[in-house]
């Protein structure tokens, strides 16, 4: 007979965590993934083939990085060591080292991952490289970053990438069921919790792929709905029970620039509603929406430029309102501002000429400024020449002083604008091709 009297009673049983509960002792545990660890994939032939190898998880938060990194300890029986970049240093990797050579003597293999390894610094990561190469340890990562900028490319070249995904709707569907039948377990039927569906729906939304946002978000509601004594869980309690929206932004991650990206494209391509979306999904999410209305702003004069200039005025506009308004009012503007930048028409002669003559002038030498458009404010000037037979063109036929040249000598006209024919540049076309029709009269006399 057990010397504790309530070691049956669920209600006097240690407390853990549900996300401990559902943590998976198994690769057939595992939620998710399938494109990495289905029959034949790559994650599943390394657990397979009994030679661990160094690897990067490359992922958002909550699809299991740290999860696969224990399961594969397991399967090689091998010591597992945990660093976490944000709080460790060099002397948690010294202290791993020493670990695993201990380990090593003993014939025992050693796992070291590390957390979020983007944070650590060029010299952090450099002091895994001979341990790798020399097989003390095997090097898992793991970060939310894109490896190939944060992570020092010679422990790049010693680590295979896996990139992990969100968990999609169906995957999440399968956690809510596994979350309720553990809260439910050594619990009588009559006090079994149950969600609606329309609930289970709105908790993987809100979740955005995260398995352990959703576990976490069951559980509080879970909670909160046995504490009041209700056993079903529908969308109205899903509402009241959190606090807060639990959707997920990363502003430093791919996640962010993707996004932008998206935006940015979907401007380009003429959809305003795709457009408004991604500027929707975007606020939702909490990204500054001062860092969007400079990316307006940029979008207008990159990929409109002087096809529609009215679109660099309502995008500048649309800035100073939010900046006058602030969230939410402020954001009307800068959705209107998308759309009118989504349906104008589309140039980047502008923004081509501009770079073709950056990369002209970089690589070019040092070339004098023609005499004759040199300015001559002093007397000793004037002797010397400076702006002689500058031809001032107001005084000239048409405003335009034909056959006149502003560059520098040995430089050809290099045409790097060349208007397209939409927009207002259809008429500044018509004009440029009417003053070159006029230069070439002016060579010809």
């Amino acid at each position: 007979m057990s010397d504790d009297l309530f070691a049956d009673d669920p209600a006097h049983r240690p407390y853990v965590p549900l996300a401990e509960r559902l943590r998976p002792r198994t690769l057939g545990d595992v939620v998710g993934q399938t494109h990495l660890l289905g029959p034949d994939k790559p994650l599943r032939v390394a657990f397979e083939s009994g030679r661990p190898h160094s690897m990067i998880f490359w992922g958002p938060p909550g699809v299991g990085k740290t999860t696969l990194a224990r399961l594969m300890a397991d399967g090689f029986d091998a010591q597992f060591i945990a660093i976490s970049a944000v709080l460790g240093g060099v002397k948690d990797i010294r202290d791993a080292v020493v670990t695993a050579q201990i380990a090593q003597g003993q014939g025992r293999r050693t796992i070291l991952f590390v957390d979020e390894v983007h944070r650590f610094n060029k010299a952090q990561q450099d002091a895994f490289l001979p341990y790798v190469e020399s097989g003390l340890f095997t090097f898992i990562g793991a970060t939310t970053e894109n490896p190939s900028f944060e992570v020092n490319s010679a422990l790049l070249s010693r680590a295979r990438v896996y990139v992990l995904q969100s968990l999609n709707a169906e995957e999440l569907q399968q956690l809510i069921d596994r979350a309720i039948n553990a809260l439910n377990d050594g619990q009588p039927e009559s006090a079994h919790m149950r969600i609606h569906p329309d609930a289970r729906e709105q908790l993987a939304a809100w979740a955005d792929g995260d398995a352990r946002r959703l576990i976490s978000a069951v559980e509080v509601v879970a909670e909160s709905a046995q504490a009041a004594g209700r056993q079903e869980i529908d969308a109205q309690w899903l509402e009241i029970s959190l606090s807060q929206n639990l959707r997920r932004f990363d502003k430093g991650g791919d996640a962010f620039y993707d996004q932008i990206s998206a935006l940015h494209k979907s401007v380009r391509g003429s959809d305003p509603d795709a457009a408004l979306y991604w500027l929707s999904r975007m606020l939702d999410g909490g990204v500054d929406a001062r860092y969007l209305s400079r990316r307006i702003v940029r979008m207008a004069w990159e990929d409109i430029g002087l096809a529609d200039p009215r679109a660099m005025q309502i995008a500048n506009d649309a800035a100073a309102t939010y900046e006058r308004l602030g969230s939410p009012e402020g954001e009307l503007a800068l959705g209107q501002a998308v759309i009118y930048l989504a349906v104008a028409a589309k140039s980047n002669a502008g923004y081509n000429a501009y770079n073709q003559a950056r990369a002209f002038v970089k690589q070019d030498k040092s070339r004098e400024v023609p005499i004759h458009l040199r300015n001559a404010p002093t007397k000793l000037m004037k002797e010397l020449g400076h702006g002689h037979a500058y031809r001032y063109a107001h005084d000239e036929p048409h405003g335009y002083a034909a056959g006149e040249n502003y560059f520098p000598e040995g430089i050809r006209a290099p045409r790097w604008y060349r208007p397209v024919p939409r927009g207002l540049e259809m008429k500044i076309a018509e004009k440029l091709a009417f003053l070159r029709k006029l230069d070439e009269e002016a060579r010809q006399k």
